[in-house]
């Protein structure tokens, strides 16, 4: 399970998304997630094509925004 799944937290982490922003995904189904006990994870595949679609978006507005020390 560890392998296929992660928590919004480990998410946020791994894409510089707020972890609210990774919440709105799930709400809006544009993620799939599931929730265990009383904890969200993210499906890692579903996420990583989330994340490779954003990449390829010319919208300004998707992916993490950049760090201000960057």
């Amino acid at each position: 399970m560890s392998e296929e799944w992660m928590t919004t937290s480990e998410a946020a982490e791994v894409s510089g998304y707020h972890v609210n922003h990774i919440r709105r995904l799930i709400r809006s189904g544009e993620i799939e997630a599931r929730k265990f006990g009383p904890i969200w994870q993210v499906n890692r595949v579903s996420f990583a094509r989330y994340l490779d679609l954003a990449k390829q978006s010319d919208d300004k507005r998707w992916g993490p925004k950049p760090s201000i020390n960057s």
